[in-house]
């Protein structure tokens, strides 16, 4: 038997989870199981426990039928536990560094106690941690092991369940099991402290309490499931009734209970307002049933508020908070006119137009700050156009860019009033970046966010890891991503990365991106015509070549002699370039355009029309590697500095363990591959293949098909993915010119 078993209920966590076991499997301690209860979760989080249960014999996972809430979850993984001690980890938790050791050690130094308590400390988005404020409660002082009756301030610690370790066989002798509904923890908390002959206590930061930016905490949403509270308490006064040895507990539990009625009475965003006297009525009827004879309310403010849920003075306590109401509505007046004076500097005119009615049939486009027309937006609108021709497109551009809005579509330039009006009136917006600071999302809008590639690097939250990132504001970050209600994923590896380091209330929609459409229904006739506007020889072989941009190098110049990559590999075989890196005044890179050796192809309205012409993609970081895998032609990633783009960027995960394909560290390496043909084989073919199942997963060509119905027809019946073996993928240069032969 393993020494601990960690109970992690599952439920709507994919983007925390990884994490949260990533913190168990770390541990130095290896004595533990993990069982793990997937609560009929309806994201990736199921998937994500059967990965890990793959790679690791310690995860058991339980997938539930039903979702059966918290506490029943946590029953069942209870049922499975074989380890001495039971802990329970919230799976948006994590364990810090070392926890479990401290745990071990600190129960074998006090006697292996029935319950041991440790501290935790409350970690949020911006990378603040505050300390449990009643850490002075676990001062390792006196005894080593206790009862409750020896330290009753105890009681006083945050209700929850995983900051103790508790020893199994203590559990089952008592019969404890967690209870349906909200405040689960009361019950089991209250009946397990009281009735252990021995407790200890850890004064060590075990746990880290996530607090998410977005909520997800269900104890602050409104409703009346707060009532659940009632049949708790009620739970714990029947253990107190059958155990008359216990009765010496009434009292605290008594205060306990009113503290935490009064609580949800007064936090805001619980009841909702149409049960606050209900609420009172049913609390004031649990304190005259359960007040033991010779209370003593307690002095002040609160002794008052005692007295009034023992007279059921419901009218007398509303008048009382109504001052403090007061407060907060002035509080709130002052950040309404911070805010009216913010909008003032956005001009008068876009102020006029926010006044006015939404457009129902408006949509306006914007890709890579309104610099293009291009990515998923430009797909969108392209199928927007076949499947809703009656919606008003409209495009935000630079002046430069106008003439490459699509035949009949309106172009807005940036700054005029024409785009401040369409921003304002727009029932739908559509970006792949984010729209700017000075945009206000209004009542009824609808802000589509397609991203522009699966992140291979940070991004995000994760980015305040990594000294690349500095100067990023991530307070103003997150206030843009509020505005979004959709958030578009090509795999479930992207929309447990956007969940987690974009933390807002948005819908996350796993439809593949519509980008990448074109790449999987393309015909020969498509990628010959792409060939052939690039002025690219039958027959011939293209590169394509596409390193990403350093952050923290803007001078960056990749090490890659262009007139040596010729001379190697001889005179069939062009080289397409999209980057700026390489213009300057080189007599050899001149004579290779001439010749037509190189081309630059870095003002390419389409990418997507490389993609097709080039019989492979030499890349470094750049998510360009995620889509031209859609492809399934050969990936080389040219890597010369991995070590630092990875310390200084960071990074998901090791592109020289799991690479799409080839991989070369330097230019003689690179040039051995592609001169030798050993880019392309059966191992690099087999690792294209493990690398398209995981980053593809969703790109089978209907990925603006499925946008277009579920945003902007409201359709919930969506086209379902094609399996993956069974998908069309368009021919390569080769395979494209002997069909036209054939035919």
């Amino acid at each position: 038997m393993p020494k601990f078993s960690l109970v992690v209920p599952v439920y709507k966590v994919q983007g925390y989870l990884p994490e949260c076991l990533d913190s168990v499997l770390g541990q130095d301690c290896t004595d533990f199981e993990i069982v793990a209860v997937d609560d009929c979760s309806p994201d990736g989080s199921g998937a994500i426990l059967d990965e890990y249960a793959k790679r690791d014999d310690r995860i058991h996972v339980i997938h539930l039928t039903e979702n059966v809430g918290l506490g029943r979850a946590r029953n069942a993984g209870l049922e499975k536990a074989t380890g001495d001690y039971v802990l329970f980890l919230d799976s948006d938790d994590t364990l810090s560094e070392g926890a479990l050791s401290a745990i071990r050690d600190r129960i074998e130094a006090t006697g292996d106690p029935e319950i041991l308590i440790f501290d935790y400390a409350r970690t949020y988005w911006d990378g603040r941690v505050r300390p449990n404020l009643r850490a002075d409660l676990l001062k390792e002082k006196g005894p080593d092991s206790f009862s409750l009756a020896e330290r009753p301030q105890l009681l006083d610690l945050l209700q929850i369940v995983w900051n103790k370790a508790y020893r199994r066989d203590f559990v089952a002798r008592t019969g404890l099991t967690f209870p349906p509904g909200y405040y689960e923890d009361a019950p089991w908390t209250f009946c397990s402290l009281i009735s252990a002959e021995r407790i200890a206590v850890l004064d060590r930061v075990c746990v880290y309490y996530r607090q998410r930016r977005e909520g997800g905490n269900i104890l602050k949403t409104v409703s009346r499931k707060h009532f659940d509270v009632f049949d708790q308490y009620q739970r714990v006064f029947d253990y107190l009734d059958a155990h008359e040895e216990l009765a010496t507990w009434r009292g605290p539990l008594f205060r306990k209970m009113v503290d935490h009625y009064l609580t949800v009475l007064e936090r805001p965003g619980r009841l909702p307002q149409d049960a606050r006297a209900e609420f009172f009525r049913r609390a004031s009827a649990d304190y005259r049933a359960r007040v033991p004879k010779g209370f003593a309310r307690p002095g002040g403010g609160r002794g008052h508020k005692y007295g009034m849920l023992e007279r059921n003075a419901y009218t007398t306590m509303v008048s009382a908070l109504a001052a403090v109401k007061l407060r907060q509505r002035v509080k709130t007046r002052t950040r309404t006119a911070l805010n009216r004076s913010k909008r003032s500097a956005m001009g008068a005119f876009y102020q006029s137009q926010l006044r006015l009615p939404l457009d129902d049939d408006l949509v306006l486009f914007s890709a890579y700050w309104s610099r293009s027309v291009s990515c998923n937006p430009a797909a969108i609108d392209a199928e927007l156009a076949r499947l809703a021709p009656h919606m008003r497109r409209v495009w935000a551009v630079r002046p430069e860019n106008a003439d490459r809005v699509p035949k009949g579509v309106q172009a807005v330039r940036v700054g005029s009033r024409e785009y401040w009006s369409a921003l304002a009136r727009a029932k739908y917006l559509v970006n792949n970046v984010n729209f700017a600071d000075s945009v206000v999302k209004r009542e009824g809008q609808v802000h589509l966010q397609t991203h522009h590639g699966t992140p291979l690097k940070t991004m995000g939250l994760d980015q305040q890891k990594y000294p690349a990132s500095t100067d990023m504001n991530f307070d103003k970050l997150l206030e843009r991503c509020d505005r979004w209600d959709y958030s578009i994923s090509a795999n479930r590896f992207s929309t447990v990365i956007w969940e987690r380091v974009y933390p807002c209330s948005y819908t996350t929609l796993e439809t593949g991106y519509p980008r990448n459409d074109v790449l999987v229904n393309a015909t020969a006739e498509d990628v010959r015509a792409a060939r052939a506007a690039l002025g690219l020889a039958e027959g011939s072989k293209a590169f394509l070549y596409m390193p990403t941009h350093r952050e923290y190098q803007p001078g960056f110049t990749p090490p890659l002699n262009l007139a040596v990559f010729a001379r190697e590999l001889g005179p069939d075989v062009t080289l397409l370039v999209r980057g700026h890196y390489f213009y300057g005044d080189s007599p050899h890179v001149d004579e290779l355009r001439r010749t037509g050796r190189v081309i630059d192809v870095s003002g390419h309205p389409r990418v997507e029309e490389l993609y097709l012409a080039a019989d492979a993609l030499i890349t470094d970081y750049s998510s360009a590697m995620f889509d031209y895998a859609v492809l399934d032609r050969p990936l080389i990633s040219y890597v010369p500095d991995w070590d630092v783009y990875s310390a200084v960027r960071g990074t998901y995960f090791d592109l020289l363990q799991e690479p799409p394909g080839a991989v070369a560290t330097t230019q003689a390496e690179l040039l051995r591959l592609l001169a030798s043909g050993a880019y392309d084989t059966p191992e690099t073919t087999e690792r294209r293949d493990t690398f398209r199942r995981r980053f593809c997963e969703f790109d089978d060509g209907h990925a603006a098909e499925r946008v277009v119905r579920r945003v902007f027809l409201g359709e919930e019946s969506l086209p379902p993915i094609v399996p993956f073996d069974e998908r069309h993928t368009a021919p390569t240069p080769a395979q494209a010119l002997e069909l036209v032969e054939r035919a």
